[in-house]
């Protein structure tokens, strides 16, 4: 196309293509789990609740008989049963005596209405940070305040250390309700290490920085002294006692408690603070609003409806994203930013087509749904916004038929007469791959007048007003999207971002080949471009086209083997898909449709990249990598990273083989302790085993300094061994930030240069 040719893009050169050889930089983001572990008269998030006006206004309307009871009752429940003593998303209260004078500087900037201002006056609400004798923040804030509070306390080359920590501190966000970070550096390949394994590297270190931060705010911030022990693991998944407190208050205090007050990121936080809210606002509304799509597509059929809370905990969801830039594509994009954006939103619509081979194989969030689970308002999440009719229709049967649930043993929405039916009829639900993909808005679907991908500058913003209108999005909102164009006007580079990745098992074993799947994917798709044999009119930009390549995306996140496609499809580019697809046959249900096995259309991705896509493989050395995603394809069960974390979970649950064991809530704190315990553990050491291997091979006399006279091998396995009890020591702590600090500015020395 004219943009890729203005950039010199040969067809017939590799060495040309956009994310070819030498052609591809990386970065990501994720989002942690965070807790704080404490008896409830310690920790702030059971204090704010008891002390909150929100509390003391129930209890007074319980004692004059204005209101139930149970709504009191399930507040005191969660408040006083509290078996693990692990309050997550609380906040911490941090001893003002501990914080020492960098601390100190860094708080009263970020509470300032405006952080680039020095004269500007506090935040309205900078009050409530404060308590007494002790300041109160989020633990995603704590992250950049342990930053500071490190400065000059470092063992080694003190100044050294304590300019890189200035500069990671605006890597740490403060904007959702979980600590989330984006890269330090900018990843590339180098010599042997792919740019898949060089970003998990890189992720590794946050990681392992955000975790040994906390045990530095824990140990040497006052935290462990005044009962509290903040902690942060990955898990995509709101925990089950958020849900429980999510259904016991209004969405006005829910959002009280928990939007972020975004300290840190922005110049004016308290307005990020405010547009966090309002995302919390539009998809509780757009949760509510699913009932009316449901009775148009012909599902909710019934007269009675259990209605879905009015207050979402999805902005819970943890996740990861992946961001990859091309040189070669900003270059181009520097010519026609239109062309940018025709270019873009063509790789993005042909892309999704090979999503299925990322979910279950690569990340994953199992989870398990009861019978009673099975009311479609509850059930299908946010899948009425995302998919045609037709296709909601035909997810929905197909699932109900893998979970064996259909008349006459179907939920009526009365908890005793389900629990009844379900003890009778021996109805145990139904377990999905990725459940995160499904109670969060993933992918906003396209309008009859207003299209997601058609390549037309300014498309976003009209698809957002259609869907405002509709009651489904607000236009004041970033547009969500599985895949997403990085614009150079607004980014500073050219690439695509990846946001359906929930939870690896290994970073070295699933996000690194995940990434380089991912470069893969996109050069293969911009070569098909680059030649001439693909455009937007191979791929029409229509509600219906668009959610036949969806549903694939999404049947592979609750397990379903099977869908179906219009036999007369007008998407050209998945008719060439189907016809390397074998045992596609015509559907008996569904007349003018044909059906096919979800195995056999990832064997059938798999094998188009590795013969049609034959010399992009053998130019990135993608061989390997291939092989691995055709045995995790067709032996999921022993290499799919969806098998490994489920087998995880059963393991944590007592061993059986089965999730339908157990029941959903067994089955889902198994996999809550699974994620902050084993699965923590397994990332910690994956990362400090990266760190000791990397510090082994330099001669950096820095690193000797730190050591102060012990060996590597000594301190490292004193760190495995502190690791695996869960008692690290700060002296250790402290050193092993240094190390890593260090380990991080030489690897930011050898990356790509951010442009």
């Amino acid at each position: 196309m004219r943009a890729l040719a203005s950039a010199g893009v040969d067809p017939a050169r590799i060495e040309t293509l956009p994310f070819g050889p030498g052609d591809a930089t990386g970065g990501s983001e994720f989002e942690l789990q965070a807790a704080v572990e404490g008896d409830a008269a310690h920790v702030d998030l059971p204090l704010r609740i008891r002390e909150s006006n929100y509390f003391t206004n129930v209890m007074q309307r319980v004692q004059t008989e204005e209101a139930p009871r149970r709504l009191m009752m399930r507040l005191e429940e969660f408040l006083d049963h509290n078996r693990d003593r692990l309050w997550e998303n609380s906040w911490v209260r941090i001893p003002t005596a501990h914080l020492n004078a960098p601390a100190r500087a860094l708080l009263d900037e970020d509470l300032r209405h405006d952080r680039s201002d020095p004269q500007s006056a506090p935040r309205a609400d900078a009050a409530k940070f404060r308590c007494g004798d002790t300041v109160r923040v989020p633990v995603s804030y704590l992250l950049k305040l342990a930053l500071a509070h490190l400065q000059g306390t470092l063992p080694g080359p003190t100044a050294h250390l304590d300019a890189i920590a200035r500069r990671l501190m605006g890597h740490f966000l403060n904007d959702n309700s979980s600590p989330e970070t984006h890269s330090f550096y900018v990843s590339s390949m180098s010599g042997h290490t792919s740019l898949g394994a060089a970003l998990a590297r890189e992720t590794q270190q946050r990681y392992l920085l955000t975790a040994l931060l906390l045990e530095h705010a824990n140990g040497r911030m006052g935290l462990a002294a005044t009962g509290q022990r903040a902690q942060a693991w990955f898990s995509p998944h709101p925990p089950l006692r958020l849900r429980q407190l999510n259904d016991s208050v209004s969405d006005a205090f829910f959002r009280e408690l928990f939007c972020s007050p975004c300290l840190s990121g922005w110049d004016r936080g308290h307005e990020k603070h405010d547009y966090m809210q309002l995302c919390h606002q539009v998809l509780s509304r757009s949760q509510l609003n699913t009932l009316a799509a449901l009775r148009e597509a012909g599902i909710l059929a019934r007269r009675r409806v259990v209605l879905p809370n009015l207050s979402s905990t999805s902005l819970a969801n943890n996740g990861v994203h992946v961001s990859l830039g091309s040189e070669r594509l900003r270059r181009a994009a520097a010519f026609r930013p239109e062309d940018e954006k025709n270019v873009g939103d063509l790789v993005l619509k042909a892309s999704e087509h090979f999503l299925p081979l990322f979910v279950g194989t690569y990340s994953a969030a199992p989870y398990r749904l009861g019978f009673h689970h099975f009311l479609p308002e509850q059930a299908l999440g946010y899948l009425p916004h995302e998919l045609h009719p037709v296709h909601l229709r035909m997810v929905w049967r197909r699932w109900k038929k893998k979970a064996r649930i259909g008349l006459p043993w179907s939920p009526t929405g009365n908890p005793t007469a389900d629990t009844l039916i379900a003890r009778c009829f021996h109805q145990r639900g139904d377990w999905v791959t990725d459940f995160r993909l499904i109670d969060y808005l993933v992918a906003c679907a396209s309008t009859q007048r207003s299209a997601a991908l058609d390549g037309v500058p300014g498309n976003h913003e009209r698809l957002k007003c259609d869907l405002h209108d509709l009651g489904i999005f607000d236009k004041r909102m970033s547009l969500y999207l599985p895949l997403k164009l990085r614009e150079i006007a607004r980014y500073g580079f050219s690439g695509f971002e990846a946001r359906h990745y929930s939870l690896f098992s290994s970073l070295a074993g699933d996000m690194a080949p995940a990434v380089d799947l991912q470069r893969l994917v996109t050069l293969f798709v911009i070569d098909r471009i680059a030649r001439g044999t693909l455009t937007h009119d191979d791929i029409p930009d229509t509600p219906f086209v668009e959610s036949e390549r969806r549903q694939v995306f999404f049947a592979c996140a609750l397990g379903i083997p099977t869908f179906f496609v219009r036999r007369r499809s007008r998407n050209r580019f998945l008719q060439e898909l189907l016809a390397r697809t074998p045992g596609v046959r015509p559907s008996r249900r569904y007349a003018g449709y044909l059906r096919v096995e979800i195995t056999h259309f990832r064997r059938a991705l798999c094998d188009l990249l590795a013969e049609s896509g034959r010399p992009l493989v053998e130019a990135l050395d993608f061989d390997a990598m291939l092989g691995d995603l055709r045995e995790r394809i067709n032996a999921p069960e022993r290499s799919g990273a969806g098998a490994r974390l489920m087998q995880g979970i059963l393991d944590e649950a007592g061993g059986s083989r089965s999730p339908k064991a157990h029941s959903e809530n067994g089955f889902n704190r198994a996999a809550e302790r699974y994620y902050r315990g084993t699965l923590r553990r397994s990332h910690l050491r994956e990362a400090l085993e990266g760190l000791e291997e990397r510090l082994g091979r330099t001669r950096d006399p820095k690193v000797a300094s730190i050591l102060g006279g012990c060996s590597l091998e000594a301190c490292f396995a004193e760190a495995r061994a502190q690791t695996a009890r869960d008692e690290l020591d700060p002296a250790l702590v402290a050193r092993l930030i240094a190390l890593l600090l260090l380990d991080i500015e030489r690897e930011n020395r050898r990356a790509a240069p951010v442009r």
